[in-house]
């Protein structure tokens, strides 16, 4: 901000808040705060009802700055139907035309009951009832009052006789809207008062910037409530749906995370098979036991040649149609292999 001494007859000038009028009306433009619908440029990173429920504190805020101005009439040119957040002490009316020219100008004329308008938008919520008083001061002694915003466009625009050609055909939502305004005001040869440059909620960055601002306003309570991680300790079944999991810290910032515990092993008992020769149930003398494995129990050179000739019974069978006490091992069968 310019911080050179103000021009006499500017809204900075002392003289000029020396009398606040008591005959202003003022409008608020502004949009139901509808998911999907409103602050689109939040998303991404916000979801749409994200982006809606900081749109819905931007407006609560702005209407309670301009119900603590002092008023003739408080009117509200609302795209949409009032909620919750619609404090007593406003006359509703509809926003009328397609382009934002034609509804900005289309509200100075429904609203206009012979007294000086001023009218605000609902992007900033860092507004404050001294800003709309100073600029309801600058129409005793200008024939308008501007506050330009920092993308370009403007935050406010009073007048103190209304004209709604003054708006029409300016081009909007633009990087040169504002001076394309000034120039109009120019162009009718009208006296503007310049009030400080503000910033309008369009972008996430912006968000953050308006919430640092005004900390205690509704907008940055409930930005912080979007964009703060819980604790673990925090998270709760009514814990909002906004809360990823990703976002939960450690109950202690020098608590290490907790390792998952291994689950006891469940391992089935191995099965023993023997190894050598194929064993009969009648394997004659017991061996001592070594490292889980039976030693193959000694056999006379009969039996093993009873056996051998067994075996190959088995081979020739093809089908496992042996004998029931032989036991097969290869593939297929289930066994272990060593």
């Amino acid at each position: 901000m310019n911080t050179a001494p103000a021009a006499p007859g500017t809204a900075s000038d002392p003289a000029a808040h020396s009398a606040v009028p008591d005959d202003v009306d003022l409008i608020v433009i502004a949009k139901e705060p509808v998911p999907g619908r409103v602050k689109t440029r939040l998303t991404p990173p916000f979801t749409p009802h994200q982006a809606a429920a900081l749109a819905e504190a931007a407006l609560k805020d702005t209407l309670a700055c301009v119900a603590a101005t002092p008023a003739v009439r408080r009117v509200l040119a609302l795209a949409g139907s009032p909620g919750p957040w619609l404090p007593d002490g406003f006359d509703v009316i509809p926003q009328r035309g397609d382009g934002l020219d034609e509804r900005l100008a289309n509200a100075f004329d429904d609203a206009h009951r012979g007294r000086p308008l001023l009218l605000v938008g609902m992007d900033t919520p860092q507004l404050t009832s001294t800003l709309l008083a100073t600029a309801a001061a600058a129409l005793t002694s200008h024939d308008a009052a501007f506050g330009r915003a920092a993308d370009g466009g403007f935050w406010l625009l009073g007048l103190r006789t209304p004209d709604a050609t003054l708006l029409r055909g300016v081009p909007m939502s633009r990087p040169d809207t504002g001076h394309f305004q000034l120039c109009r005001l120019a162009e009718a040869a009208l006296t503007v008062a310049h009030l400080p440059e503000l910033t309008d909620v369009d972008t996430h960055k912006e968000a953050a910037q308006v919430a640092a601002q005004a900390p205690t306003t509704h907008f940055a309570t409930t930005y912080r409530t979007l964009t703060t991680p819980l604790r673990t300790s925090d998270l709760t079944p009514e814990t909002p749906a906004n809360v990823h999991p990703q976002q939960a810290e450690p109950a202690h910032p020098h608590q290490p995370a907790e390792q998952p515990q291994p689950q006891p092993s469940q391992r089935r008992p191995s099965r023993t098979v023997r190894s050598g020769p194929i064993a009969t149930d009648s394997p004659g003398p017991s061996a001592p036991r070594t490292g889980g494995m039976q030693k193959p129990p000694t056999r006379e050179p009969s039996e093993q040649h009873e056996v051998s000739e067994r075996h190959e019974a088995v081979g020739r069978d093809g089908a496992g149609g042996g004998p029931p006490d032989v036991l097969r091992l290869g593939p297929g069968t289930g066994g272990d292999r060593r």
